[in-house]
């Protein structure tokens, strides 16, 4: 869905609720998404004193693979966006609003909802997903090494730390 900045300029609030078909586009875009059921959208875009504000809320499955096993994964994202725009000319007329606030420069007469929702759903992507059976499952150990959670690995410092403070502590290994 896109709107011409002339249309809204005149309507001056409009009201959506959209399904998008963001499969191809995502999936062009990112090679860890499998795949993506059609994104529901809900929300509106406004103009004031050259300003546009869009603000909706978007609710997208996505088929990501697991941080483990890479075993696909169904990863539910509920998002709540605002963003605002300005066209080029508002923005050399008032500078202050680039210094003060995250405003996208226009570089052509629309807003685009669908590439809106795509960026933001790229940057939701989270960098661990895990399964539901993955959580509880130990982490993969060998002979002579494991792999920790940063949790475990946070706590194994904290114990060096508490075991050097003894005064003998430097002596430790001497008898290898």
């Amino acid at each position: 869905m896109k709107w011409s900045l002339n249309e809204l300029t005149k309507k001056k609030q409009i009201n959506f609720t959209e399904k998008l078909d963001l499969r191809e586009e995502l999936r062009s875009r990112s090679a860890e998404i499998l795949d993506c059921q059609p994104v529901e959208t809900t929300g509106q875009i406004t103009y004031d004193n050259g300003l546009f504000y869009l603000d909706y809320q978007l609710k997208a499955v996505l088929s990501l693979p697991s941080s483990r096993s890479l075993k696909p994964v169904e990863y539910v994202m509920e998002v709540a966006v605002n963003e605002i725009f300005a066209s080029e000319e508002k923005i050399k007329e008032d500078q202050d609003l680039l210094e003060n606030d995250m405003i996208i420069n226009l570089d052509k007469d629309l807003i685009d909802l669908d590439e809106s929702v795509t960026d933001n759903i790229l940057l939701e992507i989270p960098l661990q997903i895990l399964g539901e059976n993955e959580e509880d499952e130990a982490l993969p150990a060998g002979k002579f090494w494991s792999v920790l959670t940063e949790e475990d690995y946070q706590k194994q410092q904290e114990e060096k730390k508490v075991e050097k403070k003894s005064p003998f502590s430097d002596l430790d290994g001497l008898f290898d």
